[in-house]
C-alpha cells in the first residue's frame, strides 16, 4: 500500500477505534466508498490492521500509565498475598477475567472472521447492527433512569446513582468481555459493544469507557504478537507501516482525551445514528 493510503489508514484508525462507531468498520467501508486504491484482501491488510492498533494501544497505555503501574503492582501483591483487599488488585482480576473470552474466541473463530474484512457490504450491515446496539442500550439505561425515579434529576446527579468500575462483579466482567468478541466483526464497535455491556451492568457512562478502554488494551496487545509478524513473510514496507501506526496513535491519544470528557456527560445516541447512517450508504453504494 502506498505511503498516503497507510496514513491516511492509521489516522482514520486512530480516530475512530476509540470511539464506539467501530475502526474496523471504517476501515473497510470508507476506502470503498472513496473509490480509493485499496484491497482489503491484501494478506498484508489485517496485520496492517493489527498494527495500527498497536498505535492505538500505546496511546491507551500512555493516558492510563499511573493506572496500569497500580494494577501491576496490585496483581502482584494480591496474587503473593492470595487475596484481593483494595481496589486497584481488584480491577486488575477484573481485567484479566474480562479479557480471557475475548482471547479464547478470537483464537476459535479467527480465521472465519477474517473472510469478511475484504466484504465492504458486509461491514456495512454490521455497522447499522452496531447502531442498533448503542441505541438499545440507551433505552435501557433511560428505562432505569425512569424506574429510578431521577427523571427531573441533573444528568451528573443520574450518573451518581450508579455504580464506579471496581464495584462491578467477576460475572458482569465476563459478560462485557464476551462483548468484546463481538467486536471481531467489522462494523461492531469494540468500544461501543464494551460501553454497552458496561450500563448493561449499571455503570456510570465515564466508567463504562474507562473500563472499555482498560480492556481494549491487552487484547489489542495480544493480537499484535499473532498478527503483526506476518508482514515479514510478505516484503511489506514496515517503515510505512510503523508511520502509519505513530499516525493511529497520535490519532487515538486526542480522541481518548475527548471522550474521556464527552462521557462524563454525554450519550451513545450520536453514534449509533451515525453508524446507521454509514452502514446505510455502504450498502446503497457498495457492490
Amino acid at each position: 500500500m502506498s505511503l498516503w493510503l497507510v496514513s491516511f489508514l492509521g489516522l482514520l484508525q486512530g480516530a475512530t477505534e476509540l470511539f464506539p462507531v467501530s475502526s474496523l468498520g471504517h476501515a473497510v467501508v470508507v476506502p470503498l466508498l472513496l473509490h480509493l486504491d485499496f484491497n482489503p484482501a491484501d494478506p498484508t491488510f489485517v496485520p496492517l490492521l493489527v498494527l495500527l492498533h498497536l498505535g492505538t494501544a500505546t496511546a491507551l497505555l500512555i493516558i492510563y500509565r499511573d493506572d496500569w503501574r497500580r494494577m501491576i503492582v496490585g496483581f502482584v501483591r494480591a496474587t503473593v498475598r492470595g487475596e484481593i483487599r483494595d481496589a486497584d488488585e481488584r480491577m486488575a482480576v477484573l481485567l484479566i477475567v474480562g479479557t480471557i473470552p475475548a482471547g479464547v474466541l478470537g483464537v476459535i473463530f479467527e480465521e472465519r472472521l477474517k473472510t469478511l474484512f475484504a466484504n465492504g457490504r458486509t461491514a456495512s450491515a454490521f455497522l447499522i447492527v452496531n447502531g442498533a446496539i448503542l441505541l438499545g442500550a440507551e433505552a435501557l439505561r433511560r428505562r432505569d433512569e425512569r424506574r429510578r425515579g431521577e427523571r427531573e434529576l441533573a444528568r451528573e446527579s443520574q450518573e451518581e446513582s450508579y455504580r464506579e468500575v471496581t464495584q462491578l462483579s467477576f460475572p458482569a466482567a465476563v459478560l462485557i468481555g464476551t462483548c468484546q468478541a463481538a467486536a471481531l466483526f467489522p462494523g461492531i464497535s469494540r468500544a461501543g459493544i464494551t460501553m454497552a455491556g458496561g450500563l448493561a451492568a449499571g455503570l456510570r457512562h465515564e466508567e463504562a469507557a474507562r473500563f472499555s478502554f482498560l480492556l481494549a488494551t491487552p487484547v489489542i496487545l495480544a493480537a499484535g504478537l499473532l498478527e503483526v509478524p506476518q508482514l515479514f513473510g510478505h516484503n511489506a514496507p514496515l517503515g510505512t507501516y510503523l508511520l502509519g501506526a505513530v499516525l493511529a496513535g497520535i490519532a487515538a491519544y486526542f480522541s481518548a482525551r475527548f471522550l474521556i470528557r464527552y462521557f462524563r456527560v454525554g450519550r451513545l445516541d450520536p453514534y449509533a445514528y451515525y453508524c446507521a447512517a454509514l452502514g446505510a450508504v455502504g450498502l446503497a453504494v457498495i457492490r
